[in-house]
């Protein structure tokens, strides 16, 4: 029995779904001389322009080498230093996902420059439908792109002390393809499946990684990502499924994981960071109580509700941006470069040149940088609270690191931070009661912690929605702090400052 709310919600629900966009938006009206940007932009818009929107491919048009292909060592045609890129352990490579219909998976994996037994870590590049290589050639991959489309030795690279997988999911997302529709993912149920598949064929080939700690990060939509691979990582252990896969820790970076919460934040880190005045404020949120409940009813329904919630919540974000103007939305520090805000489109340039895709082995597999496909395919997922599985994960002594640079609007640490301190475990009250603590790099302050037993979370100073990318230094020392156990190692002044408390 649903209460005379729940109906409201549910007829709103139906009167969304059916209504057109403008409508929905005109529940703000925001000022008529400024559109509104399109949701698709909210993501994925980074000057990247594939020719296809997703790689759904006719088995004779799949390249006979990818469909074929579980791993080839490469290098780079055109690095700095091709020699060096050599010497490292490059490779990259498709695997059939076994519980697909034809989906084969791509990634790019790098030997750490340090050990053999140093962490297998996976990186996951949100969205949805946007590829890997956005962060392997932005943010924290061994190299980055010049802009004479030559490669650069990344000094920061996470490669210098983990085993790292950049790959490109869900399927039709960068070089991943499949020969059947029916392997576009809806949800993360979907997703976690294929991932889980994916990381049982790498350890197959690499039975002697197999053995080593294993952590998944990602940013963004990895929010939703990370959590649900986790959980079917930990639920394949459990269940004796597979090779056993060591997992320690997820980190998640200006994640989407609990849009109930993060919604209504929005509007609070506008105020805060001078982006609205207090009566805009006022104003936008008058529509928070319609998409709260209408997340909560994704939530127990999980259809038009959930569409419904998409729409309606993110008038919010838009209204934001109308009053914002030109401001990065990524980094609200800096102004959006032309229509949109960076320029990746480097990316697609050195991917599409030849001697790259020979090295690669993908033939004629057209690179898809952001998916509108899949992004659309996964529509009824964004508004999913993935909150819910990580509890049982921090009991089982699973650690968790949130990192939000705090300049980024569109996944904000004001609202990373309240989902983490709302969720409800064991530690939680400790959690709560813990200090926050200056995160140093080379004796400056790169970042304020709170921590308690497995939970982490971390605000980044002087950084947007690419931490990695704006913080590369910082980045790498906080992984490697955080794998290591010594994240919260506190100096003797830090430690001096907590006793006085």
């Amino acid at each position: 029995m649903i209460s005379s709310s729940q109906s409201f919600v549910s007829i709103f629900v139906v009167v969304v779904l059916f209504s057109p966009i403008a409508s929905v938006v005109g529940l703000l009206r925001p000022p008529p001389n400024l559109s509104m940007i399109s949701v698709e932009r909210l993501i994925h818009d980074l000057n990247l322009f594939p020719n296809h929107p997703i790689n759904i491919l006719d088995d004779e048009v799949a390249s006979p080498d990818a469909a074929r292909l579980v791993e080839r060592r490469f290098r780079f045609p055109n690095s700095v230093d091709p020699n060096a890129a050599e010497e490292l352990g490059h490779h990259a490579g498709y695997y059939k996902i076994e519980h697909s219909h034809a989906a084969r998976m791509f990634y790019f994996f790098f030997e750490s420059r340090n050990s053999t037994t140093d962490p297998v870590v996976i990186w996951l590049t949100g969205g949805p439908g946007c590829s890997s290589e956005m962060a392997l050639f932005y943010e924290n991959g061994p190299f980055t792109i010049a802009d004479n489309l030559t490669l650069v030795r990344n000094e920061y690279g996470w490669d210098q002390v983990l085993n790292i997988i950049f790959v490109d999911q869900p399927i039709g997302t960068g070089f991943s393809y499949s020969s059947d529709k029916r392997d576009i993912c809806h949800n993360e149920h979907d997703v976690s499946d294929d991932l889980y598949d994916f990381i049982q064929a790498f350890f197959t080939e690499h039975p002697e990684l197999a053995n080593n700690d294993f952590f998944i990060t990602g940013e963004s939509y990895a929010g939703h990502y990370i959590p649900a691979f986790a959980g079917r990582v930990h639920r394949g252990n459990k269940e004796g499924e597979g090779t056993h896969v060591n997992l320690k820790g997820f980190a998640i970076g200006n994640g989407l994981t609990d849009p109930g919460i993060q919604y209504a934040a929005y509007a609070d880190y506008a105020l805060d960071m001078g982006i609205l005045t207090q009566s805009e404020h006022d104003r936008i949120n008058k529509v928070l109580p319609i998409c709260e409940a209408a997340i909560k009813l994704c939530g127990t329904d999980g259809t038009l509700s959930c569409m419904a919630a998409y729409f309606v919540c993110n008038t919010i974000f838009s209204s934001i941006i109308s009053h914002a103007g030109d401001v990065n939305y990524y980094d609200i520090r800096k102004k959006c470069i032309g229509s949109l805000c960076y320029d990746f489109s480097n990316l697609e340039k050195f991917l599409n040149e030849k001697p790259v895709r020979t090295a690669l082995g993908v033939g004629d597999i057209e690179f898809v940088s952001c998916s509108p496909t899949v992004y659309q395919a996964m529509l009824m997922d964004w508004m999913r609270n993935l909150e819910t599985g990580i509890p049982a994960l921090l009991e089982d002594g699973i650690k968790m690191l949130v990192y939000a640079g705090e300049y980024d609007l569109i996944c904000n640490w004001l609202g990373n931070s309240r989902w983490v301190h709302a969720m409800q475990w064991s530690g939680q009250n400790d959690f709560e009661s813990s200090p926050e603590v200056p995160f140093q790099v080379d004796g400056s302050e790169a970042g304020l912690l709170t921590s308690y037993g497995p939970l982490s979370f971390l605000k980044v100073h002087n950084a947007g929605h690419m931490v990695p990318m704006d913080q590369p230094k910082a980045a790498l020392e906080m992984l490697k702090r955080w794998m290591k156990g010594s994240l919260t190692k506190l100096t003797a002044e830090q430690e001096n400052l907590v006793s006085s408390m």
